[in-house]
């Protein structure tokens, strides 16, 4: 059985934002669960330092290579947590995020939320998600 997903917004300001309220996804043959990624080297090291833009993309780069390694593409992403130390500074580069988002046809659920420090100093940004496929 093909996955179907089903959109749910009993209000449709958030789609304007690029995402949805709920999805009810069903059909569905595999689950992952995507740890927080964030701007780091593919050998552990932190990238960007100070540039919230470039540590965006990088992370979402890494979420990407997760997905990959499963054999799924943003396509498969039905929910997405933003954390960042300063959403302020995040919102106008928060473009980047919706348009790879938008090419890929997808709108998970969202929330992103303000945090006071990621766990390695120096990053602004963390994407965690859930695919299925």
């Amino acid at each position: 059985m093909a996955m179907e997903r089903t959109a749910v917004n009993p209000v449709t300001w958030s789609l304007e934002l690029g995402f949805n309220q709920g999805e009810v996804v069903s059909g569905q043959t595999r689950t992952l669960y995507i740890s927080g990624q964030t701007a780091m080297s593919a050998d552990g090291r932190p990238q960007h330092e100070g540039d919230v833009a470039a540590q965006l993309a990088l992370s979402l780069d890494n979420l990407e290579a997760v997905l990959g390694e499963a054999g799924m593409t943003l396509a498969n992403l039905v929910r997405l947590n933003v954390y960042t130390t300063d959403v302020d500074a995040l919102f106008p580069h928060y473009g980047v995020l919706a348009a790879r988002l938008g090419a890929a046809r997808v709108a998970p659920t969202t929330t992103m939320l303000g945090v006071s420090r990621l766990a390695i100093p120096g990053q602004l940004v963390e994407l965690e998600g859930t695919a299925v496929g």
